[in-house]
C-alpha cells in the first residue's frame, strides 16, 4: 500500500490503472478480484503519495485528471517493466525444463516459428522441444488435455468460457480477413462485391473454426455465394485462385505464406461488413511460471518485424487493422 512519505507499491499503480479503464471503483474491484474498499483505499494512498488528485471520483464514470493523465504513462511504464522482470526471472527458473511441447498454428510456419525455436533453444539450452503444427481448436483441445504445454492459436471463444480459470491467454495479433481475387479479375470503378457474386468462392474447410467464422459472417450479410471448392490448404486455395478458378477469404498471414502467388493474385478488403481474428498464446495457468508471458513479448516482436511491417509495406491499407495486441 502506498504512504503519505512518498513511497507506492506496483499493487498501488496496477489499482490506479484498472481503475481508470474501467471508470468505476466497484468495476475495477471485479477485475482485480478485490473488494471496493480496497480499491478506494489503494486509490487514496497513491494519491496521497504522489501529492495529487489522478481520478475525478465525483463524476460517472470517473474521470482521469489532468495529473492522472500524465502518471497513466509512467505507471503503464512501470508495469510493463515489472511483468518483463518476473518473466525473466521465472524463465531462469525453468531453466531445467527437460521438454517443451509447443502448439502452433500453420500461419507462422515458415519464418515465426522458426526464429522463435532458434531464441527459446539459447536460454533453455538441455530442453528439447516439441512442435506440433494443426488447426486451432485442435491445439487448444490438446492443451486442455495435457498433450501440448504452450499454444498460439486463433482465438475460439471457447478458452474465453465460463470454465476459463485453468488457461492463461495472452493475445499477440489481431487481423482482419480480406479478398483475394485473380489479379485483374475485379475492375475499378464497378461494385466489388457485385464483381465478386459473378465468380465462384473458393472456400476456406468448415471443417476448421475459421472456416466456421467466415460462414457465420457471410450468413449474417445474407450473402448466398456459389461454391465448389472448399479446401484446408492455404497453399492450394492460393494456387487456384492464381489460376484465375475463384476468389476466395483469407487473412494477411495466410496470404503471406504463400509468396509465389503474389504476381498473380490481388488482395483488397472485404466489401461488407468487416471481420477479423486474433491470434493468441495459450497455456495451462501457472505451470510454466513466467515463460508464458516471456514467450509472448518474444512473439510480439518477431510479429511486428516479420508480419506487420512487411504486410503495411505492400499493403498500407491494412493500417489499423492489422496490429500487435
Amino acid at each position: 500500500m502506498a504512504d503519505p512519505d512518498g513511497r507506492f507499491t506496483l499493487w498501488g499503480i496496477e489499482v490506479f490503472l484498472a481503475a481508470a479503464e474501467e471508470g468505476a471503483i466497484s468495476a475495477a474491484a471485479r477485475r482485480l478480484g478485490a473488494s471496493p474498499s480496497a480499491v478506494s483505499q489503494q486509490l487514496s494512498g497513491l494519491e496521497a503519495a504522489l501529492g495529487a488528485v489522478l481520478l475525478d471520483r465525483s463524476t460517472r464514470p470517473m474521470k482521469i485528471t489532468p495529473a492522472g493523465a500524465k502518471f497513466r504513462k509512467h505507471a503503464q511504464t512501470i508495469i510493463n517493466a515489472a511483468a518483463e522482470a518476473r518473466a525473466e526471472l521465472a524463465l531462469a527458473d525453468m531453466s531445467g525444463l527437460t521438454t517443451l511441447r509447443l502448439g502452433m498454428i500453420e500461419d507462422f510456419d515458415a519464418d515465426v516459428t522458426p526464429r522463435l525455436l532458434t531464441s527459446l533453444a539459447t536460454t533453455l539450452r538441455g530442453c528439447r522441444f516439441l512442435l506440433e503444427t494443426g488447426a486451432s481448436h485442435r491445439l487448444l483441445d490438446q492443451l486442455e488435455a495435457r498433450a501440448l504445454d504452450m499454444v498460439v492459436a486463433a482465438d475460439t471463444g471457447t478458452e474465453l468460457g465460463p470454465d476459463a480459470d485453468w488457461i492463461e491467454v495472452h493475445p499477440l495479433l489481431v487481423e482482419p480477413f480480406v479478398v483475394v481475387a485473380p489479379l485483374g479479375a475485379i475492375q475499378p470503378g464497378v461494385d466489388t462485391a457485385t464483381q465478386l457474386q459473378a465468380l465462384p468462392l473458393i472456400q476456406y474447410s468448415a471443417r476448421h473454426h475459421m472456416g466456421r467464422l467466415i460462414n457465420t459472417h457471410l450468413a449474417r450479410q445474407n450473402l448466398r455465394l456459389a461454391h465448389h471448392f472448399e479446401l484446408d490448404s492455404y497453399a492450394a486455395i492460393l494456387a487456384m485462385v492464381a489460376a484465375g478458378t475463384g476468389w476466395t477469404i483469407l487473412t494477411p498471414l495466410a496470404v503471406q505464406a504463400a509468396q509465389p502467388f503474389h504476381p498473380t493474385i490481388e488482395v483488397m478488403p472485404l466489401p461488407f461488413a468487416p471481420l477479423e481474428r486474433r491470434i493468441s498464446l495459450s497455456a495451462r495457468a501457472g505451470v510454466l511460471q513466467g515463460m508464458p508471458t516471456q514467450v509472448a513479448i518474444n512473439l510480439r516482436d518477431l510479429l511486428q518485424t516479420r508480419v506487420i511491417t512487411p504486410s503495411l509495406a505492400a499493403m498500407p491499407w491494412l493500417k489499423d487493422t492489422l496490429r500487435v495486441l
